[in-house]
């Protein structure tokens, strides 16, 4: 008699390699991975119904320790250097297959899954991850695409991700750095995950995956980092931004439509999602703060690496001892005002760049033109944020091209070429927005309040700002309204916030500076306007 969520189709998994397993659990529910979740000492029930779990040594991705697998087909595509690193064809399989010797006499927990809402089904990206814990199976289910039961009885997989958290690779034999390792495989259409139980790093070799195999395929459908929502007209708005910036936050807007919170492509007059789920920070999460977000957090959600108060099952938000990069994964269908399927048809109408600005130069609010906004996309200046990375303490400024360098296997520009093209067919307008600090830099000035950026985000998309003011920053460029309703106007003009303004202009040279010689390496692939839209030095 079979258990029920199980099915015995061995050749599907003796096909990747793998034999003598102990049981394969196909497609279970979120009911049951949780009662094998608890069963094992995996993770324990909070009040509120979700499952809480440690993802162990790694609370956040290793950028380090991702690979991409060099061969014919990788080899004059992928954009190499420190972000793509190359991983030899034979060290791959060899590692493949010992982290299949290592499964046996394990359970597995099968998970079939789609990535890619589109309308268009040439688009869908089918996926089978095999996970060694039942939590990484539900993290698999929450977060992308959920094929109904007719769908699962004849899915064909076409990527298999094998994900062995407790095993660890000896660098000296494997290839790897340490060993942790994510390694893409375009050619056999696999992707190896071991040593770390950060559920991140399924989501990100998925998402690389799709920003390879997308364009390459099409040539009018741009993947981005970004959340997406829609409004009650149909008028669609993208939020760009790194880890930390505020694309779950913003994107989650109780009048608003939600249509994802991370990834999405814009196809010919159709924005989609490639995910069924989002994955959010809860460091310091509140329900005022944030009331979708945390109403989301119920049965089928599952926190990662947070700690209750003492004597209770009651989430302590705002602990930091175990990491900063404190998440939550839940199905998008626990936000009440997600779009299902989750896409919108038409083309954006608004698009956000968030930036956490450490330094606090940056305006709150700006508009860009379209040149400016390829040199910024192109740029994708950011602080990452305590606890994303290993590593990472305290906010440290960086540039991450198209605002996810780390997930882009292919050149920056071409990104940016797609980028370009559906800005001068769409004519959405482009803002920038720092959510990082005014009064100074970090250390001295204070964060900007969540309620003012949205406000200021409110007010755009509503229109409120198109009869207002607007004066140029002296050295970015950028526009900046003079007013918006419900917000302090002296807040607006990042320079009128500091105490001492000759300190704010030295300031906002140098890291102008800073702008221009990142943007040296995209010069030869960037038009003169876009180069001209620069910050002037």
């Amino acid at each position: 008699m079979q258990e029920q969520g199980f099915k015995n189709p061995d050749a599907d998994l003796h096909e990747v390699g793998l034999k003598n397993w102990k049981m394969a659990y196909w497609n279970l529910s979120p009911e049951e991975l949780v009662e094998h979740t608890i069963s094992k000492g995996m993770g324990q029930l909070a009040d509120s119904g979700a499952l809480v779990i440690y993802t162990g040594e790694f609370t956040g991705r290793s950028p380090e320790d991702r690979f991409i697998v060099k061969d014919s087909v990788t080899a004059n595509k992928v954009y190499w250097g420190k972000v793509n690193l190359a991983f030899e064809p034979k060290k791959f399989d060899a590692l493949w297959r010992k982290v299949c010797t290592y499964l046996r006499k394990k359970d597995l927990y099968v998970r079939d899954v789609q990535a890619n809402a589109s309308a268009n089904p040439d688009y869908h990206l089918r996926a089978r991850v095999i996970a060694e814990y039942p939590w990484s199976s539900q993290f698999a289910s929450n977060m992308f695409i959920r094929p109904d039961q007719t769908d699962l009885a004849t899915f064909d997989a076409r990527w298999t991700v094998l994900c062995a958290p407790g095993f660890k690779a000896d660098p000296a034999v494997d290839g790897t750095r340490q060993h942790n390792f994510a390694i893409v495989n375009v050619k056999k259409r696999r992707l190896l995950i071991g040593g770390t139980g950060y559920t991140g790093e399924i989501k990100k070799g998925i998402f690389s995956v799709i920003n390879f195999v997308l364009p390459t395929r099409t040539k009018d459908t741009l993947p981005m980092h970004c959340s997406a929502n829609v409004g009650h007209d149909g008028d669609i708005a993208l939020f760009f931004g790194l880890s930390g910036t505020g694309k779950t936050t913003l994107s989650a807007d109780p009048h608003r439509a939600l249509i994802g919170d991370d990834e999405h492509a814009w196809g010919s007059d159709e924005v989609f999602n490639f995910e069924g789920g989002c994955y959010a920070k809860t460091i310091d999460l509140t329900a005022e703060k944030e009331p979708d977000i945390f109403r989301a957090i119920r049965h089928g959600a599952i926190l990662e690496n947070i700690k209750f108060f003492p004597g209770t099952r009651t989430v302590d938000y705002a602990d930091r001892s175990i990491t900063e990069n404190t998440r939550v994964s839940y199905p998008i269908n626990h936000i009440e005002n997600a779009v299902n399927p989750s896409r919108a048809m038409g083309d954006p109408k608004n698009i956000f760049f968030l930036t956490c600005d450490a330094y606090g130069i940056l305006p709150p609010i700006s508009r860009l033109t379209p040149e400016q906004a390829m040199y910024y996309f192109i740029s994708g200046y950011t602080a990452r944020v305590a606890g994303t990375e290993v590593g990472i303490k305290e906010p440290k400024s960086t540039f991450s091209a198209c605002f996810g360098a780390p997930f882009l296997p292919l050149h920056p520009a071409s990104y940016a070429d797609l980028l370009g093209k559906k800005l001068r067919k769409s004519k959405a307008k482009v803002w920038l927005i720092n959510t990082g600090w005014v009064g100074g830099p970090y250390g001295v000035g204070s964060r900007i309040k969540l309620p003012y950026t949205r406000a200021m985000i409110t007010e755009a998309l509503n229109g409120g700002l198109d009869e207002v003011s607007f004066e140029k920053h002296p050295v970015f460029g950028m526009e900046i309204p003079t007013s918006c309703p419900g917000v302090p106007s002296d807040l607006l003009n990042p320079r009128n916030t500091w105490t001492d303004k000759t300190d704010y202009d030295l300031k906002a040279k140098s890291l102008a500076k800073e702008f221009v010689q990142n943007f040296e390496k995209y010069t030869d692939q960037a038009s003169a306007e876009i180069v001209m839209a620069g910050p002037k030095v």
